[in-house]
């Protein structure tokens, strides 16, 4: 999804606006989870990019989409750009940290 989403409405409050924009992006990113994955992925991965036009668009995680939809509100932005690209990913095992264990004390 390469989208330019406005803010302004003649009839819509910007709020609903924004409620439905966000509704529009779960519902895109629900669709393409459910895709089938090919058989060398885990699950699917995001490409995040959001700013006031394409060209000043940032790179973003998932999970911070609707704050930056929400900081777009409150900064009374006109418009924005969404991009959201999906991708198979592939999990990748923390390594593990050496930490001794705590002993327990038993008196």
């Amino acid at each position: 999804m390469r989208k330019t989403f406005t803010l302004t409405h003649e009839k819509i409050a910007p709020a609903r606006r924004v409620e439905a924009i966000k509704h529009e992006v779960k519902k895109y990113i629900k669709r393409e989870r459910n895709k089938a994955l090919p058989k060398s992925a885990d699950f699917w991965d995001f490409d995040c990019r959001f700013g006031s036009d394409k060209e000043s668009s940032v790179v973003i995680h998932v999970a911070e989409i609707d704050q930056h939809i929400n900081q777009a509100e409150t900064d009374n932005l006109q418009s924005f750009y969404l991009e959201i690209l999906a991708k198979p990913g592939v999990r990748v095992a923390r390594p593990q940290e050496d930490k001794p264990e705590p002993e327990a004390e038993f008196e």
